[in-house]
């Protein structure tokens, strides 16, 4: 089952985290820069700057966005399920997910200049 992974390529933070995530050479993941027009994007129904301000995911046709999404992600990634799993639980995913939030705010804000 592939698992399409949409991301910021612009955003140095962002890049730099994916490409280590690419070195893994999971097969089942499929990374989409939101930066290349695409099909892809345009059936998401989310504008450029929705998909700029979170990491969003497609896994069996369920779209996930922020700290969700990286569940998803690391979930499925073999060295990163013990991970995910730990950030899953109710009270550590609060925390993560506000954290997530604050940083990605910030990162989004500094990207805006790349916005066309």
């Amino acid at each position: 089952m592939t698992i399409k992974v949409y991301y910021n390529q612009k955003c140095m933070v962002c890049n730099l985290e994916i490409s280590h995530y690419k070195k893994k050479n999971i097969p089942n993941l499929v990374w989409v820069d939101i930066n290349v027009p695409s099909e892809d994007l345009k059936l998401l129904n989310k504008s450029y700057k929705d998909m700029m301000r979170r990491l969003h995911v497609i896994d069996n046709d369920k779209i996930y966005a922020g700290a969700k999404a990286f569940i998803v992600l690391w979930s499925n990634m073999p060295k990163y399920q013990l991970l995910s799993k730990l950030l899953s639980l109710p009270v550590i995913f609060q925390i993560f997910h506000i954290a997530y939030e604050f940083i990605a705010f910030l990162l989004y804000i500094k990207n805006l200049r790349n916005v066309n």
